[in-house]
């Protein structure tokens, strides 16, 4: 392994102090992951750490998965880590917090470096893969770190509680971009949702006329009210109309007025039954009258 963090005087960046000073330096590389170390320095620490990682990985990639492409970007604050394509910062290695740097002569295509974690303050090794720049980044971190070092001395350690507050800051902004990630895939499943609800839901209006119930021989109960169209026809006739009922005339079954003999007329029966008609008539007035 070979350490980054050696300045010198006659050392030869490869970047401008405002490219690291006012913005970043971004690179392209594979994540392996991180693993906890026990000492935040040592070439040995890194390699076992190194060692574990690829081993991890070696199983991880034997069951189908893919190593993780991440992009980093180095400054004079730090060195952050994010998904290519979203750029959300999945780490934030604080540059003061970065305690060891190196790159792999064995393996030209690995570097790392030890950072202590804000929150647990166990000391974390990252493991990288990058085909042609593994050297190119470890040189980068090692000048951002002698830029930010010029920077402290020039600012006679003003500059210390500059970088915590703005490190502070930095992790706000980090946990709302998190925060607003959230969110929008919150709003996004429910614009889903309402969507699916939208195409499932008949519109007003389009609701099918439901058929009248029956009873339990599968019949249309009988209704007065209900219009005479409704009767099917045969034979394509129409039925005749039903007769309208009088109030006043009372009729039978087969439509006649019932028998009377004392409303009848005198020409309706011979003249014997018509002469114990008018008999009976007689007896029928005289007892109404005693009574």
């Amino acid at each position: 392994m070979n350490r980054a963090f050696s300045r010198k005087k006659d050392k030869t960046w490869m970047h401008t102090p405002e490219a690291l000073s006012k913005h970043f330096i971004p690179y392209n590389a594979k994540f392996l992951g991180s693993t906890e170390v026990e000492q935040p320095k040592g070439t040995e620490v890194v390699r076992d750490a190194v060692r574990k990682l690829k081993f991890a990985r070696h199983i991880k990639k034997s069951e189908g998965q893919k190593i993780p492409k991440v992009e980093l970007q180095i400054s004079i604050y730090g060195v952050k880590i994010l998904e290519p394509k979203t750029k959300e910062v999945q780490h934030n290695c604080q540059l003061h917090r970065i305690s060891f740097c190196a790159d792999d002569k064995t393996d030209k295509r690995i570097f790392t470096f030890i950072c202590k974690d804000s929150e647990s303050n166990k000391h974390l090794c990252y493991v990288f893969d990058s085909e042609k720049c593994a050297e190119e980044i470890t040189l980068t971190i090692g000048q951002a770190f002698d830029l930010a070092y010029r920077k402290f001395l020039e600012s006679g350690g003003k500059d210390v509680e500059t970088r915590k507050q703005i490190a502070v800051l930095q992790k706000r902004i980090q946990d709302l971009e998190t925060e607003n990630m959230e969110l929008k895939n919150k709003v996004q499943d429910l614009e889903n949702q309402l969507r699916i609800t939208q195409v499932s839901t008949p519109p007003v209006g389009s609701m099918t006329p439901k058929s009248p119930s029956t009873d339990i021989f599968d019949m249309i109960p009988f209704s007065p009210t209900s219009h005479q169209s409704s009767i099917p026809t045969r034979n394509g006739t129409q039925p005749p109309p039903v007769p309208s009922r009088s109030s006043e005339i009372k009729r039978d079954l087969f439509g006649a007025e019932p028998f009377d003999p004392f409303n009848c007329g005198a020409a309706d029966f011979p003249p014997d039954i018509q002469s114990k008609l008018d008999e009976m008539q007689r007896q029928r007035w005289r007892g109404s009258k005693w009574d």
